[in-house]
């Protein structure tokens, strides 16, 4: 298996990245939370950079491009910290008219979900709910929801259902929904990649510029050894990641389940415990609302659950080798 990027892969990584640095600097990001995450002129340029269409056929209006591809551009959402139902809105491109243009902003849950949680619900036009049967989709103005006024991630609007989802509208079988779970792991898992590259980027500017004793802070050895692990663990992640896209785009490859899994586990990992390190590294600082630090941190611990949590994919991994012996 060959994770060497091809031209066309550099190039399309280096145009996502140059055009979030020009629309979705820090500031803006942080702006987006008296929208409840999600600008809708923004939401617009996403579309109209094919975030959404990335992998739909070019007869359908779509860019044409394959899961590996798709995953360099969510590291790159990551890194930047795009906020908003990125994921799902991809996901529906193809079922969902409107989603691969913008038009119609797409979100998820799961059927049977204890939390009961919905994302963005005031910034969603469709709800899409997955179950053992199959997709459905559901009007969001047929909810019952009660508002969580301190979400986690305060780009992360959230509410509780209170009453039970609606059955909707089918639009995709059990097997649909089953694929749709594992590109949507491969896709987060290529978001949280991105966090965990960008906190540790972070870390190793403040190091450098931060002095104590007349000395970077980044010369003290005990920094020196976060930093390392922080760049070890995103290293690590960043070779599963691309795994799961080239398995996703070439079953033969190997195990689809195995390596969506252990994607997901990884880049989990690594965002979650690079965002903790961060904190500790910005020292008194990285507990402020100053620190970008704090605002990954919280985005990584949201999404962790989305498609299966860390636990679930170990539990998923250990099956998998199991059923090896």
């Amino acid at each position: 298996m060959d994770f060497e990027l091809s031209d066309d892969q550099v190039a399309l990584q280096d145009g996502v990245r140059s055009f979030l640095q020009g629309r979705f600097p820090i500031e803006t990001v942080r702006g987006l939370e008296d929208r409840g995450g999600i600008d809708r002129g923004l939401w617009q340029e996403l579309a109209d950079m094919g975030i959404f269409a990335l992998r739909l056929d070019e007869a359908a209006g779509g860019v044409g491009l394959g899961w590996a591809d798709a995953v360099l551009v969510f590291e790159e959402l990551g890194r930047a910290l795009v906020p908003g139902p990125l994921v799902w809105t991809h996901l529906l491109a193809g079922r969902i008219d409107g989603a691969a243009t913008g038009e119609i902003v797409v979100g998820g849950i799961e059927r049977g979900d204890e939390s009961g949680l919905v994302e963005h619900p005031d910034g969603i036009d469709v709800l899409v709910v997955l179950d053992d049967a199959g997709i459905w989709s559901v009007d969001p103005s047929d909810l019952e929801l009660e508002p969580i006024p301190t979400p986690l991630d305060s780009l992360t609007p959230v509410s509780r259902l209170v009453a039970p989802l609606p059955q909707g509208e089918q639009i995709g079988t059990a097997d649909d929904a089953a694929a749709l779970r594992l590109g949507g792991a491969a896709l987060v898992a290529g978001y949280l990649l991105g966090i965990a590259e960008a906190t540790t980027a972070l870390s190793v500017a403040y190091a450098q510029e931060r002095t104590q004793f007349d000395r970077p802070i980044g010369m003290f050895q005990a920094l020196k050894h976060h930093m390392a692990d922080m760049f070890s663990r995103a290293e690590v992640a960043r070779g599963g990641v691309y795994a799961a896209g080239v398995t996703l785009d070439d079953p033969l490859v190997g195990s689809v389940e195995r390596a969506v899994a252990a994607a997901k586990f990884t880049a989990g990992e690594a965002a979650i415990e690079n965002t903790k390190k961060a904190v500790q590294v910005h020292g008194g600082m990285g507990y402020t609302w100053e620190i970008d630090a704090h605002l990954q941190l919280k985005r990584a611990y949201a999404l962790d659950p989305l498609f299966g949590g860390r636990d679930e994919q170990a539990e998923t991994m250990a099956d998998l080798l199991d059923a090896l012996v």
